[in-house]
């Protein structure tokens, strides 16, 4: 019996959303995507029936295909909360059951080591056994319960740079600056909908018109981000914010997965003489390429399944993009006409 025998062996009962004859949950009846809401939202904070602020406390989920959780692990890693929040690790590939869910199948006979589950539907059930929904990461779990806790992934990083500050490194950055917190915000959302969801949208749209409506929006939003950072290194000028990790790991996910996968084929982000700079720059900035696995994001997006088991799977993984060219010269420093490094506000 191979590995993977064994993990499906331990298969626990799960409600599953999904049904072959039926069209996926998350999309409407134009066929357009609608992505689920989070269940577990109850912030972390000092006060009565919020989420306590505990170094050891809690372990962050993650897929390292996943741009949601990847920029949990960007702002955890940029931050030091490294030996605050513990990390486990699930497959890029989705298991190969009836449901859509992540597995544990790179550790050691196939579980999480720290947690004891084979799969991240356990922690959601273990906070609420009637979940039906897709199990999503990032998801923050208390060690104490193994409940799944936070899988706000649109405020998981803002909680890791505000609320968890007395747990950063030494000369962290500020990566959510208080009086840019409004324009930072603003930004956010326009980059979720057009742009992290966007590529969504596009990937997952059941007719030409919801496609086609959605890949309209990406591009426009896109060429203005090009504009915008052809006169800032990065989205707010010399430093880097929450908001560049936003968009950074939709954009390194771009040629190698959304291009063909999704359909997004107006244009490479290489062809963006901006956006493929600052894409660089942040690649080369420590946190950002180190915690990226080209691998990992290609085997999900082009051997994997998603929010349709029923549709199958493609068996062909992409040899390119070639990775070396994301450590060229970009010359972004120009801009700010400084030489250092890592340019961030602290």
């Amino acid at each position: 019996m191979t590995q993977n025998d064994q993990t499906l062996s331990r298969k626990i009962p799960v409600k599953s959303n999904d049904d072959s004859s039926k069209k996926p949950v998350e999309i409407k009846a134009d066929g357009s995507f609608n992505r689920q809401t989070n269940r577990f939202t109850t912030p972390f904070g000092n006060q009565p029936g919020e989420l306590p602020v505990e170094s050891g406390r809690y372990r962050l989920l993650w897929s390292a295909a996943c741009p949601w959780a990847h920029r949990s692990v960007i702002v955890r890693k940029v931050l030091g909360l490294e030996n605050a929040i513990s990390l486990g690790t699930v497959s890029p590939l989705r298991p190969r059951i009836p449901r859509v869910d992540w597995e544990f199948s790179l550790d050691e006979k196939g579980v999480d080591p720290v947690l004891d589950v084979q799969y991240v539907s356990e922690v959601y059930l273990n906070a609420d056994p009637d979940y039906t929904g897709r199990p999503t990461v990032p998801v923050m779990v208390d060690l104490e319960t193994k409940n799944a806790v936070n899988n706000d992934y649109f405020k998981l990083t803002n909680y890791f740079e505000t609320i968890w500050a007395p747990f950063h490194k030494e000369s962290a950055p500020d990566l959510y600056p208080s009086d840019l917190r409004e324009e930072i915000d603003a930004l956010n959302d326009v980059i979720f909908h057009d742009v992290n969801n966007g590529v969504y949208k596009c990937g997952f749209a059941r007719s030409q018109e919801a496609y086609e409506q959605a890949y309209d929006r990406l591009f426009a939003r896109l060429d203005e981000l090009e504009e915008r950072l052809s006169e800032h290194r990065f989205l707010f000028g010399d430093f880097i914010t929450d908001s560049d990790v936003r968009l950074y790991t939709t954009l390194v996910r771009f040629d190698a997965a959304y291009y063909s996968a999704f359909r997004t084929n107006r244009n490479l982000i290489r062809e963006f003489k901006n956006l493929w700079g600052y894409a660089r720059d942040l690649y080369q900035t420590p946190g950002f390429g180190e915690t990226t696995d080209f691998d990992a994001i290609k085997r999900h997006y082009h051997l994997s399944i998603t929010i349709d088991p029923a549709k199958g799977e493609v068996n062909i993984l992409p040899k390119g993009p070639e990775e070396s060219v994301w450590l060229s010269t970009h010359n972004r420093e120009e801009l700010s006409n400084k030489k250092e490094k890592f340019l961030i506000q602290g």
